[in-house]
């Protein structure tokens, strides 16, 4: 079984971030490893805040060569450092860049001087690189989505945390999918989704979106579902009805899907390849005793992304 468009790419390296938190040389061995394997759900991006690049360069071998996701504050005197290191160390490209907007009198104000200090960088990212701005669900986070489309920036949308609060409901988030399908506004994902599908975590009581929810709920909405379509879809528990339902995503679908929905930060590389497989969607299908892993797995260690 060749892996669909659906999920290609999907997957960046977070594995520097809580709760794996991997040592940089881990992290640098895990990543390499998995550019060697090759697997097409990964984005092989690896992300690093700004204050890690001189650990990241240190740790490098002379014949590493990374694709770097930079996680950094959009303001610009920290943007041009971090541009200064990574040009003078061949080895890094940077491929992306994400991080929260300088505090302002309000969030589209904010949003307005983190796409001022983009602009006025001494480099200029050529057409089509991915920049993602977090955007809080709080009041007026529609009128931030409008100034990242007028200002060509992508949205970030933090799907867990290490509080209860840091969770989006299923109709807040599906509130923000369908506003970003509505636009064309391209977001990523982070935090939170620890395997394919929805789960209650046993240890902290959270329940966690899956990313097979999430990669559903974009494809309902962009063929056109209502949002109740889409916060049912966000709300299964049903790994086997959501399986088939993926595998009836057409290939024009799944195009459409990965034009909004672009990818999610994951501090493990190795769950979420484990959960496709065992729902069948990639590689070999499952041993029927393993069918259900993705429903029953037990609750992953990876517990927050907080990239």
């Amino acid at each position: 079984m060749t892996t669909s468009a659906l999920y290609g790419r999907l997957v960046d390296d977070a594995g520097l971030f809580p709760p794996e938190q991997l040592a940089m040389a881990a992290a640098v061995a895990r990543h390499r490893a998995d550019a060697a394997a090759g697997d097409p759900v990964l984005s092989h991006r690896f992300l690093c805040p700004a204050g890690r690049l001189p650990e990241l360069s240190a740790a490098l071998g002379e014949g590493d060569r990374f694709r770097l996701g930079l996680i950094s504050p959009l303001e610009w005197g920290t943007l041009v450092e971090a541009h200064r290191r990574i040009t003078a160390d061949g080895r890094l490209r940077l491929v992306s860049l994400e991080g929260t907007v300088p505090a302002g009198p309000d969030p589209v104000t904010a949003v307005r001087q983190a796409a001022d200090a983009l602009k006025n960088l001494p480099y200029g990212p050529p057409p089509g690189f991915p920049q993602h701005v977090e955007v809080a669900l709080t009041d007026g986070w529609e009128a931030v989505l409008d100034e990242l489309l007028t200002a060509g920036l992508a949205a970030k949308v933090r799907c867990g945390g290490v509080r209860a609060e840091l969770f989006p409901t299923v109709e807040g988030l599906a509130a923000f999918v369908c506003a970003c399908v509505r636009r064309g506004l391209p977001f990523k994902a982070t935090a939170g989704l620890h395997h394919a599908v929805r789960y209650r975590d046993a240890d902290t009581g959270f329940t966690h979106h899956g990313f097979l929810n999430l990669l559903l709920a974009v494809c309902r909405a962009a063929d056109g579902a209502t949002a109740d379509g889409v916060e049912a879809v966000l709300r299964s528990t049903d790994p086997v009805a959501l399986a088939a339902e993926a595998r009836a995503v057409t290939p024009a679908l799944a195009a459409r899907t990965r034009a909004v929905f672009t990818g999610y930060g994951s501090c493990s590389t190795s769950e979420p390849l484990a959960d496709l497989r065992a729902l069948g969607l990639t590689g070999s299908r499952p041993h029927p005793k393993t069918a259900t892993t993705a429903k029953t797995a037990k609750p992953s260690t990876d517990r927050e992304l907080d990239v």
